[in-house]
C-alpha cells in the first residue's frame, strides 16, 4: 500500500536557526522541540521516513502557530522564510516529500492573504495551515474571510490545527489550566469549536468550494454525532437573551451536514477506538491517512507505525484503503496520481 502522510510537522533549517533567536513563544518552543530532532534535523527526519515502504509525507509547520511568536512584521517574515524552506524541501526530495501546506501571519490577514496568494502562484503549495484561534480570535472574524476565500479559490484545502495553551484556564475560578487540560480535551475542543464557527457564521455557504481538514479525526464531531445533529437541530432552544432559530433559518442546510463536509485525518495517537468512530461518521471519502508524526514517544516512527498497523487491521476493502491512504491526499492536495 502507498501511504502519504497528510498532517505531519517539520521546521526548516533556516526558520528553525531564527526562532531560536526569538524571545515569548519562540523561545520556549525550544523546551519541547529541541528534545525531537526529527522536527528540525533533516538526516533524522529521513531515517524515520525511510522505515516505511512506499510512504512520503505532506510537511506542515509544528507550533507554536506563527501570529503566537511575535507581531505582524516578524509573523510575515517567519512566514516566507518557513515556506520557502518548505517548499525547496519538496523541490529537492519530492520521493520523500509530496507536498507542503503554507503557513500564514494571521495576525496581519492582509499580509496573510498576499503569503497565500504568493505560496499557492510561486511556490507550488498544496494548501495552508490555520490554527483555530488566532491569538484568542475565533476564525470567522470577517477579516479573516479572503484567506479562506484564496484557499477555495485555488481550490486548496485549509488544515485546521488545534491551539490551545495553558494560560486558557478550565474553570472561571482560576488563571491556567492544570494537568495538561487544556492539550488532552482542549485541543479537540478548540477544533470543534472552530469548525462550529465557520458553519454557522456562514463562511461554509458564502465559500461552497472551500475545503476544510480537521486534524485528529475532526475532533470530538464524530463522537458527538447526536449533539451535533439533533441536538444542534434546536439551535436557540436553550438560550432566552437571542433568537439563534435565525441562524438556523439563513443557513443553507442541516447543522449536521456542514460537519460532514469537513475532512478528517488518521492522526489519534493510534486509537483504533477513534478511528473507528470517525470512519463511521466520515465514511472513506473524507478520510486521510495521517500520524501527526513526530510527537510520539519515540520522536518519530510510534504514531505511524501504530496508525499503519490500525488501518491494516481494519480489513476494510481494498478501494476504501486506497482512498483513506493516498487517493483522498492526491485529490485533496492537487498531488500528480
Amino acid at each position: 500500500m502507498h501511504y502519504i502522510d497528510a498532517f505531519n510537522h517539520f521546521f526548516p533549517k533556516a526558520l528553525w536557526d531564527r526562532i531560536q533567536q526569538l524571545e515569548g513563544a519562540g523561545k520556549d518552543i525550544g523546551r519541547r522541540m529541541q528534545g525531537v530532532p526529527c522536527i528540525h534535523d533533516l538526516e533524522t527526519r529521513f531515517r524515520v521516513i525511510d522505515q516505511f515502504r512506499d510512504y512520503t509525507q505532506i510537511l506542515s509547520l509544528g507550533m507554536p502557530p506563527l501570529e503566537a511568536m511575535g507581531g505582524p512584521e516578524l509573523a510575515t517574515e517567519l512566514a516566507r522564510i518557513g515556506n520557502d524552506g518548505l517548499a525547496a524541501l519538496v523541490n529537492a526530495h519530492p520521493d520523500r516529500f509530496a507536498g507542503f501546506v503554507a503557513a500564514l501571519p494571521m495576525n496581519a490577514p492582509e499580509a496573510a492573504f498576499k503569503e497565500a496568494e504568493r505560496a499557492f502562484t510561486e511556490l507550488g503549495a498544496n494548501g495552508l495551515q490555520i490554527h483555530t484561534n488566532v491569538n484568542g480570535a475565533p476564525l470567522d472574524e470577517e477579516r479573516f474571510f479572503p484567506i479562506f476565500e484564496t484557499a477555495a479559490r485555488h481550490g486548496k484545502p485549509v488544515l485546521l490545527h488545534p491551539s490551545r495553551t495553558a494560560s486558557m484556564p478550565d474553570y472561571a475560578t482560576e488563571d491556567k489550566s492544570k494537568y495538561e487540560i487544556w492539550w488532552t480535551f482542549g485541543w479537540p475542543y478548540e477544533t470543534s469549536a472552530a469548525m462550529a464557527r465557520l458553519v454557522f457564521s456562514g463562511f461554509m455557504d458564502r465559500l461552497p468550494d472551500l475545503k476544510v481538514l480537521a486534524h485528529h479525526m475532526g475532533a470530538m464531531v464524530p463522537y458527538f454525532e447526536g449533539r451535533v445533529g439533533p441536538g444542534w437541530d434546536q439551535l436557540g432552544k436553550r438560550t432566552s437573551d437571542e433568537d439563534l432559530s435565525l441562524v438556523l433559518q439563513r443557513l443553507k442546510k442541516r447543522p449536521l451536514d456542514y460537519f460532514k463536509d469537513f475532512y478528517a485525518d488518521t492522526a489519534v495517537f493510534g486509537s483504533r477506538a477513534a478511528t473507528l468512530c470517525g470512519l463511521e461518521f466520515y465514511g472513506s471519502d473524507r478520510i486521510l491517512f495521517a500520524s501527526d508524526s513526530p510527537f510520539d514517544p519515540e520522536k518519530g516512527p510510534g504514531y505511524i507505525r501504530d496508525t499503519i498497523k490500525i488501518l491494516e487491521g481494519l480489513d476494510l476493502p481494498a478501494e476504501d484503503m486506497e482512498k483513506i491512504c493516498f487517493r483522498n491526499a492526491e485529490n485533496l492536495f492537487g498531488l500528480k496520481a
